[in-house]
């Protein structure tokens, strides 16, 4: 009797949690038909990246060193004031056509210097960069710090799509339909900007790209806005992940490899069991 009596209690809390499982989904879909949850600002006005098309996109993408060159003056000139690239080092600029004199040039010459320690007196100064030297992190004065973007193009869903859009998103507002909903974002908060690209769509962070020809590019192509936010996408996309090709390149060759071996190891089998009932 008592193994049938603790199989009963087992069977009755079963039961029990199964009904106040079903209790809890049956209040939680009437409640979400009855009252169904409102739409939020960042829901009717946030957008997903733009279509952007790299060189290195897919598996058998490759990096242009023209363009990567370019994105790096846009980086150079507009962004390195604000933003650190201190996971990259000056001499990794090589990987994208720069000679080792141009190198050593543009590290000695970045307005950035290297901070260093005196032991004995315990001071810090500066020196020049050297070329086997990274990228001196930046120490923004405003208020909060902005992000390093060695890695933003992991970092964030979309990657260079997201960077390319968030550059070039500031011109857009949002629509009277959107506006008529949510009237708070007819104003943009003091020292913000409102950008649809952005999580919460205000941002800190002023348009860095305000009109063409801000930067000389010196292969001759038109510094647009559009063509200097795609530019700087692809550098981005490169110190992120340097060693891309050779990663692509390795991949190809492994899977060449599989299938040339898959064929040998077919035609071995074929020829070993020829004539075998098996």
């Amino acid at each position: 009797m008592l193994p049938l009596f603790i199989r009963s209690i087992k069977f009755l809390v079963g039961g029990a949690f199964i009904f106040v499982l079903g209790l809890a989904l049956f209040g939680t879909i009437s409640g979400w038909v009855q009252d169904p949850p409102k739409e939020t600002a960042e829901e009717a006005m946030h957008h997903h990246p733009k279509e952007l098309r790299l060189p290195s996109d897919g598996p058998l993408g490759k990096f242009d060193n023209q363009q990567l060159q370019r994105g790096f003056l846009v980086f150079e000139k507009v962004c390195a004031s604000c933003h650190s690239l201190s996971l990259v080092s000056f001499r990794d600029l090589q990987q994208i056509g720069y000679s080792e004199a141009e190198v050593k040039k543009i590290a000695k010459d970045w307005p950035i210097k290297q901070p260093v320690q005196d032991p004995k007196a315990g001071t810090w100064g500066e020196r020049d960069n050297l070329a086997s030297d990274r990228f001196p992190k930046v120490y923004y004065p405003g208020t909060g710090t902005p992000p390093d973007l060695s890695l933003i193009t992991k970092a964030r869903h979309g990657g260079p799509a997201y960077v390319y859009s968030l550059l070039t998103g500031y011109s857009e507002k949002p629509s009277a339909e959107a506006l008529a909903h949510f009237p708070e974002f007819a104003k943009t908060p003091d020292g913000m900007h409102f950008n649809p690209y952005f999580a919460n769509l205000n941002i800190a962070m002023p348009p860095p790209l305000t009109a063409d020809d801000q930067v000389t590019f010196s292969d001759g192509t038109r510094a647009t806005v559009d063509q200097m936010a795609q530019d700087v996408s692809a550098f981005l996309v490169w110190t992120a992940e340097p060693t891309m090709q050779r990663r692509h390149a390795a991949g190809v060759a492994v899977v060449l490899f599989l299938l040339i071996a898959t064929g040998l190891a077919y035609g071995a089998y074929l020829t070993v069991w020829r004539g075998v009932k098996h």
